[in-house]
């Protein structure tokens, strides 16, 4: 196998890692939302809750969908690269 197809797995392999990571992370945040919550003002802490997670699921869309899409273009690069190498190496 070339260096640069090592060099590549390797990459997408780091990128495939952090994408499961934030995941993870993502999924253990959605276990603590609620979909309905019937409050009054002695609950208002309840609320505050909720928008907190809220707001950490929203700063997660952005990083999942760059490290998916790098991950998805990447591993179509190697794919290409490992069909090229081994056509070149039939001649």
């Amino acid at each position: 196998m070339s260096s640069t197809l090592e060099m590549l797995l390797i990459v997408w392999g780091v990128l495939t890692a952090l994408l499961l990571v934030l995941l993870i992370y993502r999924s253990t945040l959605s276990i603590h939302e609620e979909d309905q919550l019937y409050l009054d003002e002695a609950e208002a802490h309840m609320q505050r809750e909720q928008d907190e997670i809220h707001a950490r699921m929203a700063r997660t869309v952005l990083p999942m969908r760059v490290l998916g899409g790098a991950s998805g273009l990447l591993i179509l690069m190697i794919a290409a690269l490992w069909v090229y190498n081994g056509l070149s190496g039939v001649q």
